[in-house]
């Protein structure tokens, strides 16, 4: 039986973010080059887009390449974008079949034509999808986030667009790529490393977190459906006490 079935579903995250890790020790384990980790783990992202559909998950943010990634080695990099473009170009059918859009967080600029390219007309294909929401990190970290984001704050006041009395913790949230969406309530990290990799630092601030040994290539429907499960143990307070939550939810 699947866990699905033990999945409550009132009590669904409205946003779950992950950390694709592991497709290179994957690979390894498995004798075989890293590039065959990272087609095996677009296998994985059709899965659990797939399960995140069917428990009407609205956001669904997968770290696909960060600032820091360009920083590896010249083939390995080729190799990552060429295949976006042939994921992206191979799923954009299934995703407006499923009413599933694509939006895209980081800096598009730095990508190859080609890549920049097929997310673009992805996202402009599925603009109309009203179902998932799949948000795509690559070229992004949340330091470069937030460093362009403070540079348009300082920008806006100088030039009177904002007045520095009313900068707040949503005026920043307003400046982030994220803006037109919800924080994580989940963060799942799969591969067995326990760091968040600056990805959403702004964002994160009450999620819970889950990590998993599992390999992200290794990483499907039910290690997903588990993950869930987790999360629905968990008690989220945002601060308040125990009690306090008790009251809200009978009031």
């Amino acid at each position: 039986m699947s866990l699905i079935e033990q999945i409550d579903k009132s009590r669904i995250p409205r946003h779950v973010a992950i950390i694709m890790d592991g497709n290179g020790r994957w690979a390894k384990a498995h004798q075989q080059e890293r590039s065959v980790g990272h087609r095996e783990g677009i296998v994985s992202v059709r899965k659990v887009i797939e399960a995140a559909d069917n428990l009407k998950i609205g956001y669904l943010t997968l770290y696909t390449f960060s600032t820091e990634n360009w920083n590896r080695p010249k083939e390995e990099v080729d190799t990552l974008m060429s295949l976006m473009v042939f994921a992206i170009v191979q799923e954009t059918p299934g995703m407006i079949k499923n009413n599933v859009r694509l939006l895209s967080i980081g800096d598009l600029n730095r990508l190859p034509d080609d890549t920049r390219e097929a997310f673009k007309k992805c996202i402009a294909d599925t603009a109309s999808c009203t179902g998932l929401t799949m948000v795509i990190a690559v070229s992004y970290s949340a330091r470069w986030e937030m460093s362009l984001a403070i540079k348009e704050i300082v920008s806006d006041v100088e030039n009177h667009k904002l007045e520095k009395k009313n900068i707040g913790e949503s005026t920043i949230s307003d400046y982030l790529s994220t803006k037109h969406i919800p924080d994580p309530d989940l963060l799942i990290r799969t591969g067995g490393e326990y760091r968040i990799s600056n990805f959403l630092l702004w964002q994160l601030a009450y999620s819970e977190l889950y990590f998993t040994d599992v390999f992200w290539p290794e990483f499907r429907e039910e290690e997903f459906y588990k993950a869930i499960l987790d999360y629905q143990c968990r008690e989220r307070r945002f601060g308040k006490i125990s009690e306090q939550i008790g009251d809200n939810n009978h009031q």
